[in-house]
């Protein structure tokens, strides 16, 4: 049986995810004056290979083998396998001084959020300072109620997924993370379908 790390990939293609993801992560990108940036949660390295052609210096890091493995096959050097609850960068990139760190998708899977972003402050301050550009699936007054009226929490929720979602976002949580964590200037977008019924939202701010 696969570990709750061992999300499967099977190809190099960008995901649906990651198509709607792109502008609201590159308008950060360019506010932020990012330039060597570490992707948490890389997967299949397909959205930080779309920012280096965008000029972007990118490595990524991601617990999947078979993600790892796929990224591997066009950047060995710039992609590792990783996992988020290590203390550590591998030692291939420790040196690299990162301005900024992007992490798709990513936070809702994990147990402790808070470790997460402690060891994304520490990477950063390395560095002497930098941002972090954050996505999550969007939960809001709106689109709640709209899923309560459909009945659709249970598919929503989806009990059956193994290495599903486990937390589940707001805009005062996230910014309530950050700020407790030490981070400021933070702002928002959503991403995805109609204002306040968003797929996802995208979150930035600075140490």
């Amino acid at each position: 049986m696969e570990s709750y790390t061992e999300y499967p990939y099977f190809d190099s293609h960008l995901g649906e995810v990651h198509k709607y993801l792109r502008n609201p992560v590159l308008n950060f990108l360019k506010k932020v004056k990012a330039k060597t940036i570490l992707d948490i949660g890389c997967g299949n390295g397909a959205f930080a290979m779309e920012l280096l052609k965008e000029g972007y210096d990118v490595y990524g890091i991601d617990a999947s083998r078979s993600g790892i493995a796929i990224a591997k096959q066009l950047y060995p050097k710039r992609f590792f396998l990783q996992n988020v609850h290590e203390s550590c960068l591998p030692e291939e990139i420790r040196d690299i001084k990162f301005d900024t760190i992007i992490s798709t998708e990513v936070i809702e899977h994990l147990y402790d959020p808070v470790s997460f972003i402690q060891f994304c402050k520490h990477i950063l301050s390395s560095a002497s300072g930098g941002s972090i550009i954050i996505s999550t699936p969007y939960h809001g007054y709106l689109k709640n109620l709209c899923l309560s009226l459909a009945n659709k929490w249970d598919a929503h929720l989806d009990p059956f997924w193994t290495g599903g979602h486990i937390k589940f976002w707001s805009k005062d949580t996230l910014r309530k993370l950050l700020i407790l964590n030490g981070f400021q200037d933070i702002e928002f977008a959503g991403a995805g379908r109609m204002p306040f019924l968003w797929k996802s939202l995208v979150v930035k701010g600075r140490i």
